[in-house]
């Protein structure tokens, strides 16, 4: 496929905005702070005349942060997204999406009723018609204009505080890596000063969270403009890997024959352009990414830094991660000690779970191994491998949600790094998500793998769900409720009983409280769901 027009693509720039809706991207969205487009099925902001929804202020979390940001009013995804809009549309029911036109993750149909469930399945599984069209769509991504959204190249100071967008069009797949660039990037602080301590998508607990609301979401875009509403996401399994074994021209591509750092040039990967790679850059100018061409994916797998990567993650190590059973502990970010999150993430060593920073393990390990624009955190993305990668470390979040059946407040509800608490929202996600309501099954946002399959639940027991899910984190409550209600039932018939044989004197006509046997078979108890 001819890759000229993303040259194009790259070049124009218009005025429309995180990502950021096309149809909010102007000065008079910007001025009045408002982010409801209109639902084309009915024509009212948010699809309002159908019942999908709604504008609504946003409802931001006052929670507690933690330390790690010592600044406020200083960045643009403080609080997202109100320093752009503070109202946006609240979507009812089933639907989703920044006018309401969409379906929750795990709907479809048109009205959104119908529930799905996909496989993501190991890419060394599919058929070579499989594995040839999912490279196709990459590169289809790569050259496909965002119909929906568009980038700031600009803050909202230097965009003077709306009257002056600066917004630019930016292909599919590059949307994504931006929007991975600009949740990690550092704080611009004026001058030549930035706060390098901040990242809204790592290093705490909203890592997986975030990472899973982003393949979705990449997920669903690869759907809309191929019109394959059946793909998913493969992922690469690459516990025990003795090397990239996906690092061939056959998939992802192989190492070229004279440069080892770059690609070979009979993979199509090798004309691809990387943006969002020269942080250093942007801070000393002050600016953001504008998504122009960098150069070429860099990729240079096993020849790294070995005294911090010395092999890809084992069975084993994967394992220990799983049987861990806090999912954050202490200061909640890289430090953490026992942490599942942190352990995953690849900052506590996956044989101990004790934070150490000068090693990279399981998450981490693969983006050092492969030694190149994967192993730069902001522009990571531009490497297709990026999505393979997280879709297995997805996974591995997922049989640990599986195995472990946390309650909704086992994720942190106050002092997370910023961005990261139970009800913050995601940045720079419009529509917003807060990180609690993705912790929680991927079977309940319509995909499983392959690997993790189990039997399909009737339809009675997926109706069940949502409400033995809040069953379950009341429970407390519940317990506390029956055992003082049968304190008080107790009380209440002994003085009673009392009465009764107060009455009755010393008469030999008192008979005891029977049960018949009968009744004793007709006494169950649920002890779970």
């Amino acid at each position: 496929m001819p890759l000229l027009a993303m040259g194009f693509l790259l070049v124009i720039l218009q005025p429309s905005t995180g990502q950021f809706p096309r149809a909010c991207a102007n000065t008079q969205s910007l001025l009045r702070k408002e982010c409801c487009p209109t639902w084309d099925g009915d024509g009212s902001p948010c699809g309002e005349l159908s019942s999908r929804g709604s504008c609504q202020n946003i409802l931001l979390s006052q929670t507690p942060l933690g330390p790690q940001f010592p600044f406020s009013g200083v960045d643009d995804r403080e609080d997202w997204p109100s320093v752009f809009y503070n109202r946006t549309c609240k979507c009812e029911g089933n639907f989703m999406g920044f006018n309401c036109g969409e379906c929750k993750f795990g709907f479809s149909g048109p009205n959104c009723t119908e529930r799905q469930l996909r496989m993501r399945r190991n890419i060394f599984q599919l058929t070579t018609s499989e594995k040839d069209k999912f490279l196709a769509y990459l590169n289809f991504a790569k050259n496909t204009l965002s119909q929906d959204y568009v980038i700031a190249i600009g803050t909202y100071t230097q965009m003077n505080n709306g009257s002056n967008p600066m917004f630019r069009n930016i292909n599919v797949y590059d949307l994504f890596v931006w929007m991975h660039y600009y949740a990690s990037r550092d704080t611009l602080l004026g001058g030549s000063n930035v706060w390098r301590d901040i990242d809204f998508a790592h290093e705490a607990p909203g890592f997986l969270p975030w990472h899973r609301v982003f393949l979705l979401m990449w997920e669903r875009e690869i759907q809309k403009i191929t019109g394959d509403e059946n793909f998913t996401i493969p992922y690469w399994d690459w516990r025990d890997a003795e090397n990239c074994a996906i690092c061939t021209d056959e998939y992802m591509g192989g190492r070229h024959p004279t440069n080892p750092n770059i690609l070979s040039p009979a993979s199509f990967f090798s004309s691809w352009q990387v943006i969002c790679t020269r942080s250093e850059e942007y801070n000393s100018q002050q600016a953001l990414c504008n998504a122009t061409g960098e150069g070429p994916i860099l990729r240079n797998p096993g020849n790294n830094d070995k005294s911090r990567t010395p092999r890809l993650p084992s069975s084993a190590e994967v394992e220990f991660c799983l049987s861990l059973t806090q999912y954050e502990s202490g200061s909640m970010d890289k430090m953490a000690n026992y942490s599942f999150r942190n352990t995953l993430e690849g900052f506590a060593d996956p044989r101990t779970a004790i934070s150490n920073i000068s090693q990279s393990g399981l998450h981490n390990a693969l983006h050092i191994y492969m030694n190149g624009s994967m192993s730069q955190v902001q522009g990571s993305a531009n490497d297709p491998i990026f999505v393979l990668h997280h879709a297995f470390v997805d996974s591995i979040f997922e049989q640990w949600l599986r195995r472990h059946r946390p309650m909704l407040e086992v994720y942190p509800a106050a002092n997370a790094p910023i961005g990261h608490n139970r009800e913050n929202y995601m940045v720079p996600f419009i529509p917003l998500y807060r990180n609690g309501e993705f912790f929680k099954s991927s079977r309940e946002l319509g995909y499983d793998y392959e690997y993790l399959q189990e039997p399909a639940l009737d339809s009675f027991q997926e109706f069940l769900i949502p409400y033995l899910r809040q069953a379950r984190q009341i429970w407390a409550w519940l317990v506390g409720a029956a055992v003082i209600g049968g304190v008080v039932t107790a009380v209440l018939t002994a003085l009673i009983l009392a009465c009764r044989k107060k009455r009755r004197g010393t008469s030999s006509e008192i008979q005891p409280l029977l049960i018949e046997s009968e009744d004793y078979n007709n006494i169950s108890y649920q002890s779970n769901f």
